[in-house]
Formats: structure tokens, sequence, C-alpha cells
């Protein structure tokens, strides 16, 4: 079975069962999208896409001819650009799930239910048209051509990498899609979180952000879920979770990957049917939310080490953003330093009207492993002390004492991870030991600083 229609049409359905093939395409045009194309023979893929510019197709998993893995594969070689949704059995979830790895966008489990289809197809057909329109204007991306540039005021920056990232933001946050933001700490994912939020159509609602590494093990569905009253001792009155606290908004999974790996399941199967059960209740709640999600650590690696589910990171990845650490936007450095400068002079009464050219120059070259973060408490403690009105070196203490440990002639030079466990350990000891306070003043998770202490003991 092969049928094209006349006009150009986006999608391509490919199915060597013709009476579905037949179900798909009528449940399609009874909600006004385009006449798909179908095919019943996977091998004739190739020369349609020839000749036609599909934008989705829709590839069943298992046929006679040809598998769908493997022409999964040769369209995202070769038509990297086309959005591929796999149609597959219950019996093949996991083979589905092995095929995002190789770029597919989604997939549909038989017998698929219309809304699911529709709904897949329409996003799949939306992340076509974003990611073509970036592609677009990639090169001509600078801080001039932003819609709304007043939404970015709070991320002080003159780089023209976020110039790029900015518009990123600004193309995806209308979608309702999940967005995964990468990058090491320190470098803004929470304040971009935040922006995204206020750009989206859900600004409205409420922004609820969920540290996931500091949730509490025994108490997380009933934090997370929420509970009816008598679901546990102490639960002494009903009350709603972070999910539908963040009900018609958006929710940020922080330190996403810190969560247990029991609960992920949990959490994948709430993002993929859209409902959640209360702890204690047989009652199912719709969740109207938008998941932004963020991580400083390695997904890819995690993955292959079984501590993160791989169907939870392609669910939470339908568009990804990262963060490039402050060292690779060398524009931003004294732009932040004299921001933090204004901040911190006026906060604690001190006419300090600049940085001082050997400050600038240390700033310029420190490789700043505590990212933004670092920068502001360089320059907030450096104010603390400074007696003149210009920020000098000298009162900089956080910075020198990297400075003091710094190679000279032939010694060796630290590693970024070397220079990680040498501010951490610091941190520590200016905290008396105080695991709580340090992992405040780090910008991290409680969980996340003993794990980092114990690998640092390997």
């Amino acid at each position: 079975m092969e049928s094209i229609p006349n006009k150009k049409t986006p999608i391509l359905i490919v199915d060597d069962d013709e009476s579905l093939l037949a179900s798909i395409r009528a449940t399609l045009l009874s909600t006004g999208m385009p006449e798909p194309a179908v095919l019943s023979d996977g091998g004739r893929v190739f020369n349609l896409l020839k000749t036609n510019q599909f934008q989705v197709i829709l590839l069943d998993l298992i046929m006679p001819s040809i598998s769908g893995m493997d022409i999964l594969k040769k369209i995202k070689k070769e038509f990297p650009s086309i959005e591929c949704v796999i149609i597959t059995a219950v019996a093949e979830v996991s083979s589905a799930v092995q095929a995002m790895r190789y770029g597919a966008y989604d997939y549909l489990v038989k017998p698929i239910e219309s809304e699911k289809l529709t709904i897949t197809v329409n996003r799949a057909l939306e992340r076509f048209n974003l990611h073509h329109s970036l592609s677009l204007f990639a090169r001509h991306q600078s801080f001039a051509d932003l819609k709304k540039p007043q939404a970015f005021q709070g991320m002080i920056t003159a780089d023209e990498s976020m110039a790029r990232i900015f518009h990123q933001v600004e193309a995806v946050s209308p979608t309702d899609y999940s967005i995964l933001i990468t990058g090491e700490s320190g470098t803004g994912k929470e304040m971009l979180a935040r922006i995204i939020h206020a750009l989206s159509l859900r600004s409205r609602g409420p922004f609820v952000a969920v540290n996931m590494g500091s949730l509490s093990i025994p108490l997380f569905e009933a934090d997370f879920f929420g509970h009816t009253k008598g679901a546990f001792t102490g639960a002494q009155t009903e009350r709603k979770g972070f999910l539908e606290t963040a009900k018609g908004g958006s929710v940020f999974l922080d330190e996403i990957t810190e969560l247990n790996p029991d609960f992920q399941g949990k959490l994948l199967r709430v993002i993929e049917e859209r409902e959640l059960y209360r702890l204690g209740s047989s009652d199912a709640s719709k969740v109207d939310v938008r998941f932004i999600a963020s991580t400083n650590r390695d997904v890819h690696e995690l993955i292959k080490k079984g501590r993160f589910r791989n169907d939870l990171f392609y669910r939470l990845d339908t568009f990804h953003i990262h963060l490039p650490p402050l060292r690779e936007r060398e524009k931003d450095i004294l732009p932040l330093a004299n921001h933090f400068l204004r901040l911190y002079a006026k906060k604690n009464q001190k006419e300090i009207d600049s940085v001082a050219p050997d400050l600038a120059e240390y700033l310029l070259t420190y490789s700043f492993p505590g990212n933004i973060r670092e920068l502001k408490n360089i320059v907030g403690s450096a104010v603390l002390l400074e007696k003149t009105n210009s920020l000098t070196l000298a009162s900089a203490q956080n910075l020198r004492l990297f400075l003091a440990s710094e190679p000279s002639g032939g010694e060796r030079l630290l590693t970024l991870a070397e220079l990680e466990k040498r501010h951490l350990l610091s941190v520590l000891d200016a905290t008396g030991g105080n695991r709580t306070k340090a992992a405040k003043i780090l910008g991290i998770g409680l969980k996340t600083l003993r794990r980092k202490l114990k690998e640092f003991q390997k």
C-alpha cells in the first residue's frame, strides 16, 4: 500500500499493517491535520524521502522487509532534521526507548489512543519547526534580535554564546515541551528556568522549584504527590504535593540526577500518564504542569552505570539547553564582577566604583570552578575588606587562596576536578565542618556534597 497526497504533506506513516495505516490516517484527518502519506513497504522509505519534504515520520518498529530501527538510524544520519515517532507493541517498549537514543522523538504503543496520537504528532511537528527556525537564524543571532530582551535583564551577559541560548529560550518557552538544562554548578540554571516560565503560556501559574537531591526518601511520595489525612503516621491533614501546588504552572526539578532510582519510575509514570495518586488515595488527579529539569552531571554516563533511567531522560529532554561555564564566557566576567560590585557596595554602604586593573587581570585568567556563584562570593567578600574606592586584588581573599596554590615554573597544573576538590574542602573548613552550611554556600544539595566528599576519598 502506498498513498502520497498531491499536496505536499509533512507527515509520513510507515507500517506493514494496512488497517493500522488507514486508522491513523483517518484519525489525523479528523483532527484537521494535513492528509498524511502512507506506506506499507519499509524498503520504499528512502525513495520517497528523495522527492518529498517530510517533517514527521511515524515508523513501525517491527516490519518484515526491513526493521524500523535500521530505517530510523539511516533517516537520522541522512535527514537528521526529520522527527521520527516509533510505533511499537507493549512487548517492544524497551526497544522503542532504545530507538530514542538513536534520535527518535517519541514512541506510541499499540493499540494507539487517538488523543495521544494527535498530541504526539502535533508536538513532533512543532519541534521540527522550532529546530528549523533556530537553524535558519543560528548564524545571525544576537542580543539585538531578541523579541523580549527585558525578560533576560536578570542575567548579566555580553558573550555571544549566551545570545544563542536566549534565542533558544524565546523559541521554546511558548511550547509545553519538557526542558532539560545542563551545566556546571553556579552557571544560572534555575534563573534560566524562571525566565522560561515567565515567557511561557503558563506564566500566570506558579513556578515551583524542587531540589531533588534534598528530598527525604521516606517522604518522597508524600512531598511530591501529596497525601490524604491518615495516609501515614503524622499525616493529620490532607496536603497537596509539589505537582498539585504547581498546577497550571511549571515545576523545576533541580539536580534531577540526584533522584533516588526507586522513585525515577514513579516520576516517569506521572510524566507519561499526566496523572498522579496522592499517598493514601485511589483517586487519580490530573497533572497540569510543565516540567523543567536541570543537572550538573553527565547524564549519559549515569545512564551507562544504571543510576539514571534512560526513558526518564528522554521524557525530560524534549528540548535541551546547555549553559557553558564562566571560563568559556570571558566577555561575561568583568560585566558580572561590576554588577556584583555595585550590588555589594550599595548593600554595605561603601563607595567603591570600579574593579582595579590588578584584580580584573586575575579574574580574566582564573578558571572559576564555582562559576558565577563563586565570582559573586569573591566580589562580595572583597567589598567587605576593601578600604579604597576601587576593588583590588589585595582584598579578594577567596581568589588569593587559589592564586597561592597555583603552580609556578615547572610545577604540575591542577585539573578542574582538583580545583573543585580544593574549593569544596576550603568552604567546608571555613564553616567548621558544617556540611549544611557548606552546601548552602556552594549552591548544591547536601546529598550532592556528601557524594562529592565520598568520591574524593576514593
